[in-house]
């Protein structure tokens, strides 16, 4: 039985709050959310939370912020997601903006180093609770299963390209409901709209999608997209910094699919080899300060330019050029994340009850268990092993990380005790 519909002022608490602990990456992320959401406070169902989740994760850009901003949309219609998306990238921007004036200011400072080191513990084991969250509600079964493996096979070990793991599962799933209905039944069950609506059904259920709410939708959100790179234009010259940073990472927001290690290696090669915003070094630091702040790792991208406007200031202050790099990279890498989901989402909600779609959806959720699972090894690996295999394991990180993975799965220690005991472990060792 769902709780009562939360109201405005209770829903902007939740987002706040989880948008100033928002640890983990993307894993760690929808684990919170679900956790939240559907178990604790019952707000989103589990069917509507995993259909949403399927819908996040074939459009570009980063998939947690986008299912922060489905999922408040369910809750309180247009402003609702507006607020859940904003709220989940303003604590964290604003952490990266310090950390990146502290950067380029004192250069390394060793007490932050050390907190961070402790961080880095906390969110491996948060990412790997993820995974094993994500697996039990998702509710497998053996083809669900299959795809999983297959997923995680593909990605990290032949290399595969996100965005093909994700449409190989979504073609799976809608032809195997039709070629072999027994084997999808689990699956297509999970997708379904056999559960009522309950929190969420007032504020989807009077968005009904038409052409003019679309239109209208889609004109305001590609104004906004767009305004500040023209201002630039007008005031700054278009061949000026803040308009390539503005051209440049609005392409990066649409066709760059699988969140911020998908788009990395595309905008550390542009930015490092053919833009000079940043060196290659400062790219890993800049990735090292979004995985311990919260907010999407996407936001790397925000350090990217706020280096490249501290490097290129022109007329402007150094800080001053870094704050409108910054502000830049940020605007048009987020903007266009809500725009996708607030256009689609009434029409995602219609057809929910379509079962080729919602099972063609469903192995998308299977194989999002594999892609977490690789992501979650791919962190472990440059955690616990920062100087490669050669180099021999950071043994900090990997008992304290196996600690907090302990106390969550176990003692049942909440997400804010633990990246507060991972940072102050990481500070207490660094005297050791």
């Amino acid at each position: 039985m769902s709780h009562p519909h939360p109201t405005f002022r209770e829903a902007f608490r939740f987002w706040l709050k989880l948008g100033c602990t928002s640890f983990g990456g993307p894993a760690g992320q929808i684990a919170v959310m679900h956790r939240e959401l559907v178990e604790k406070r019952r707000w989103v169902e589990e069917a509507r939370f995993l259909h949403a989740l399927n819908f996040c994760m074939l459009l570009p850009g980063p998939e947690a912020t986008q299912l922060a901003t489905y999922c408040g949309w369910l809750l309180h219609g247009v402003r609702g997601g507006l607020v859940a998306g904003v709220l989940f990238v303003l604590p964290g921007a604003i952490a990266l903006w310090a950390l990146s004036w502290i950067y380029v200011s004192y250069g390394t400072v060793p007490a932050v180093e050390a907190i961070f080191h402790g961080l880095k513990a906390a969110v491996l084991a948060i990412v790997f609770a993820a995974v094993l969250s994500v697996g039990r509600k998702a509710r497998q079964n053996a083809v669900g299963w299959s795809l999983a493996a297959a997923a995680f096979a593909a990605l990290a070990f032949w290399q595969t390209p996100f965005p093909a793991v994700v449409f190989v599962a979504l073609a799976v799933g809608f032809f195997g409901e039709t070629i072999w209905p027994a084997a999808f039944a689990t699956t297509r069950r999970q997708g379904s709209g056999e559960v009522k609506a309950g929190g969420a059904h007032g504020a989807f259920g009077s968005t009904h999608p038409t052409f003019g709410r679309t239109a209208r939708i889609a004109g305001i959100g590609a104004a906004l997209w767009f305004a500040p790179v023209l201002v630039a234009g007008l005031t700054q010259g278009w061949d000026g910094l803040y308009v390539q940073l503005g051209w440049f990472f609005s392409k990066a927001a649409v066709v760059t699919f699988g969140g911020a290690y998908a788009v990395l290696p595309y905008v550390g090669q542009q930015a490092v080899e053919n833009y000079h915003w940043v060196g290659a070094t400062q790219m890993l630091d800049g990735l090292a300060f979004a995985e311990t702040t919260p907010g999407p790792l996407i936001m790397v991208l925000q350090f990217v330019g706020f280096l490249a406007g501290w490097q290129q200031p022109g007329t402007l202050p150094p800080l001053g050029a870094a704050t409108f790099g910054a502000a830049m990279t940020t605007w048009v890498t987020f903007v266009p994340t809500y725009l996708f989901v607030l256009v689609g989402a009434p029409y995602v909600e219609r057809l929910r009850d379509n079962p080729r779609l919602s099972a063609a959806l469903a192995a998308v959720t299977a194989a999002v268990v594999g892609v977490i699972l690789n992501l979650a090894v791919w962190f472990a690996r440059h955690t616990v092993w920062p100087s490669g295999f050669g180099g021999g394991p950071d043994w900090f990180v990997a008992v304290a990380s196996v600690a907090a993975f302990a106390a969550m799965q176990w003692g049942k220690v909440g997400l804010g005790w633990i990246v507060l005991a991972g940072g102050l472990a990481g500070w207490g060792w660094s005297f050791v």
